[in-house]
């Protein structure tokens, strides 16, 4: 990219990114290419004869199996028993230089660790979570439709970086018809709440959205510290492409991630409105600054 040309015109919308020179290799539009084309809103909308807890809780198995595919990369450990992420390489969990990420110890309190021990951490939180009948339900009474009246409660849960009180794999189903546009509050009756019909508990949607919001760190770690090495070198560059676009565009969607938190990313997420990637009608696009996109447009390779 042309790292000059960003900062010829006064109010560039780009400014405001404070972006490192030479920008990273993903936001050139060129490497921001995907493995398949077409539109992955068929992937991300929930179908209308689907329970929206069943939809969101598959949701989250299905990209979390995605992401993982990609942690096992920087993970595994070369002929010296060395990993690429690693208390060197990556001695915070972070998102490039303005953004970094902490977790919460025993007593909630926020502290730094190496991004490689914050993603084991995380992937054993989450699995936790997943292995756990009492929030995700394996019993066949518990599926769609199936009327529980005795759903589980959930006992307090322990607690991952970034909650909802903190400071700032499979081809996923193809979707048939929709409620698309429906806010998650009003997909749920009144004294309801989402997935209660499938022997959901009641936090679902805020346990969902927490595990989503570190499924989005990891992501926005391995772009900003691992996208030439190991995965452009690796040809993996438009798989993971891939899956954080539909990634991004499932998170919006079922309102798993609010704009404010897609920060980390935001610059590519621009970049994925102006060229097509993310359709106009989708959420993810209403996210994005389409100005700053089109700039990076204009001044990709």
């Amino acid at each position: 990219m042309d790292d000059s040309a960003s900062n010829d015109a006064n109010g560039d919308p780009l400014t405001t990114y404070n972006l490192p020179r030479p920008k990273p290799l993903w936001l050139d539009n060129s490497q921001s290419k995907h493995i398949v084309k077409g539109n992955f809103m068929t992937l991300s909308a929930r179908p209308k004869t689907v329970e929206p807890g069943e939809w969101i809780a598959h949701q989250v198995v299905e990209h979390h199996r995605n992401l993982w595919n990609f942690v096992r990369v920087i993970h595994e450990k070369d002929g010296d028993g060395n990993a690429l992420c690693n208390i060197q390489t990556c001695p915070r969990m972070s998102a490039g230089s303005n953004h970094s990420f902490t977790w919460l110890n025993s007593r909630k309190e926020p502290v730094e660790v190496p991004a490689h021990e914050y993603i084991s951490l995380m992937q054993r939180w989450i699995s936790g979570k997943l292995d756990n009948t009492a929030i995700f339900p394996t019993d066949p009474a518990g599926v769609s439709f199936a009327h529980n009246t005795n759903g589980p409660e959930v006992n307090s849960a322990t607690y991952a970086s970034g909650g909802l009180n903190t400071p700032s794999s499979a081809t996923p189903i193809p979707a048939g018809p929709t409620t698309l546009n429906i806010p998650l509050p009003q997909l749920s009756g009144h004294g309801d709440w989402i997935g209660k019909s499938s022997g959901f508990p009641k936090d679902l949607v805020e346990v969902c959205q927490t595990i989503f919001r570190q499924m989005f760190r990891v992501y926005s770690h391995l772009y900003w510290a691992h996208f030439i090495e190991p995965f452009y070198h690796l040809g993996l560059d438009k798989h993971m492409n891939s899956c954080f676009s539909h990634f991004i565009l499932t998170a919006t969607e079922i309102d798993m991630l609010k704009p404010h938190e897609l920060e980390p990313m935001q610059p590519l997420i621009d970049l994925w409105a102006a060229n097509g990637t993310f359709p106009p009608e989708s959420k993810a696009y209403a996210c994005a600054n389409l100005k700053a996109g089109e700039r990076l447009l204009a001044i990709s390779s």
